[in-house]
């Protein structure tokens, strides 16, 4: 009887005392390795997971019923471009409303290194959303979304096509052997910075002038840090498979990890390409080399009207660019061009045809009356030569334009999906649904990417187990990125964690009205702070800078 009644005094205790920050209570647990899920409790204490046992008899301050909920990790967007838009707006609303708490940045382009020059022209290249740019390096761009203050944590890799601009500028020629030691010297930096490696985008100017042997001197350094590389390939179309090989060339030659940004099959011709892309892939990790892939869930991508041109034309930058548009001779030499199939250069707008390009954004405000207008509308409105509005579009927008462009099909998009390294990334900014976002059109990835997955591609078409989208959105990506203490539901582990109704979230964003925030996520918590109650943003910012595996203090 004693015994029983001190039993019953213990429970007592323990089931009072207040000994956690948050506890989420009656969730199903998808602890982001890809195995089955169970239920049980999960305790946060300060900005870690303190414990993850059924039926925790201690209290929280804060309580959350999950039941009938999924409790995940917080996702990683792969391929985020909200390096600008955070600035705007550190809430990450469109972001953090699908589960996502952080965003990589770096396809190519990255906020550092910038020297005086590329500063100009940043502030240059402004629209009507100002910013101070208070930083030089990759590191201290980071900290500076950091101090500003941020709903997601943000990492990234040091762009190709940034070093490249730093040290030559926008010519089409190879560096010096002192531009390439500067440029390897500044990947050093950036590693040792927190970077997670090398990121390149090499179907645009002046990106598209860096040879292989330039990559893989860039990568080499990276390496030495357990970095990775990952790459908008050359080719997403007629050179699909010949890009690919490049990719897996650099990941041989300079010892280092790759990985294939938003992978795809462009145009209907190249469709079919997708089945030895894989396998392709497949014998290089069979072979030993750690090559992956990520991918957005849809059958379109956007960019600009600059991926409609030939590069040459582009050399030195936007201005050079308007300029040899405007002598006529020039002109006539780049329309041939952009109505001319090719495999010397990736022209999105040949194999999207008129019909398949969207206008999505202007800087011109007198030209955004021609947004959500395909290419061809627009032509036949204004009596022009398709090729003749874009050119002259890039002209008066002082901008490369922003349209989306349709190129894939639906059925390499699920077998994507199925692949065992497929991430996911949205390409797109991280915005919200009000103020100056609402002046353009963006792809609707930026509200609906992961929400698509976990809705339309888990639960209707049942292309993948639940677990399974979870860890390639979690755990496969921290693992590919050799980030520590996240992207799993562990004890000790960053408390970054997301409850959703696995029967109920779902994007709704669409091309022609792409401004709709996803539903079914209820909470988020991003470091042990809740940014996202009940669906409704808190207005907290507790993110942080997330740094590679070659990060120094």
């Amino acid at each position: 009887m004693k015994k029983l009644l001190l039993n019953f005094l213990a429970i007592t205790f323990f089931a009072s005392c207040t000994k956690y920050d948050t506890i989420i209570r009656n969730g199903n647990i998808y602890d982001g390795t890809g195995g089955k899920p169970y239920p049980a409790d999960l305790a946060i204490k300060g900005d870690k997971i303190a414990k993850i046992a059924p039926n925790i008899l201690e209290r929280g301050k804060e309580e959350i019923d999950a039941s009938n909920m999924a409790v995940s990790p917080g996702f990683i967007n792969m391929l985020s471009w909200a390096t600008t838009s955070l600035i705007a707006d550190g809430r990450s609303l469109s972001d953090i409303k699908q589960g996502v708490t952080l965003e990589v940045f770096g396809e190519g382009g990255s906020m550092g290194p910038l020297n005086e020059q590329m500063k100009e022209d940043e502030k240059a290249g402004m629209g009507e959303f100002k910013y101070d740019i208070d930083w030089t390096t990759l590191g201290e761009y980071l900290e500076s979304l950091q101090r500003r203050g941020i709903s997601t944590n943000v990492a990234s890799f040091i762009g190709a096509t940034t070093l490249r601009i730093h040290e030559i500028g926008y010519e089409d020629r190879p560096p010096t052997d002192q531009e390439m030691e500067n440029m390897r010297n500044l990947v050093r930096q950036a590693m040792e910075e927190g970077a997670l490696g090398v990121g390149s985008s090499l179907i645009y100017a002046p990106a598209f002038y860096s040879s292989t042997e330039e990559l893989i001197e860039l990568c080499k350094i990276a390496s030495e840090y357990n970095g990775m590389y990952i790459s908008h390939l050359r080719s997403e179309s007629n050179q699909f498979l010949e890009a690919l090989e490049e990719l897996i060339t650099i990941s041989e030659k300079a010892g280092i990890r790759a990985e294939v940004y938003h992978l795809k099959a462009g145009g209907v011709k190249n469709h079919h390409k997708m089945d030895q892309a894989i396998a392709k892939i497949d014998a290089a990790r069979k072979g030993g080399l750690d090559i992956s892939t990520d991918m957005y869930t849809y059958i379109a991508g956007a960019t600009g009207l600059n991926a409609h041109m030939p590069p040459w034309v582009q050399e030195g930058g936007y201005n050079k660019w308007v300029e040899r548009l405007k002598d006529p001779d020039i002109r006539a030499q780049v329309k041939q061009e952009m109505t001319t199939d090719t495999d010397e250069w990736e022209n999105l707008g040949y194999l999207a045809g008129p019909d398949g390009v969207l206008f999505a954004g202007f800087k011109n405000s007198d030209l955004r009356q021609y947004i959500g207008k395909t290419l061809k509308e627009v032509a036949d409105e204004l009596g022009k030569h398709y090729a003749d509005v874009v050119i002259d579009f890039v002209i008066q927008d002082g901008s490369r334009v922003d349209v989306v462009y349709f190129l894939m099909s639906e059925e390499n998009v699920k077998k994507q999906i199925q692949l065992p390294y497929i991430s996911f990334g949205s390409d797109a900014g991280s915005l919200a649904p009000e103020g100056d976002f609402l002046k353009y059109n963006p792809h609707p990835r930026a509200y609906g990417n992961f929400a698509r997955l976990l809705g339309k591609y888990v639960r209707e078409e049942k292309l993948i187990p639940l677990e399974e989208a979870i860890y390639k959105l979690s755990g496969l990506s921290a693992n590919k990125l050799k980030i520590k203490d996240r992207g799993y539901l562990k004890k000790g582990n960053f408390a970054d964690v997301v409850i959703f109704d696995p029967a109920a979230i779902q994007d709704h964003a669409t091309f022609a009205n792409p401004h709709q925030l996803a539903t079914g996520v209820h909470h988020v918590f991003v470091n042990g702070m809740q940014v996202l109650k009940d669906g409704e943003h808190t207005g907290r910012t507790p993110g942080r800078v997330v740094r590679g595996p070659g990060y120094k203090k």
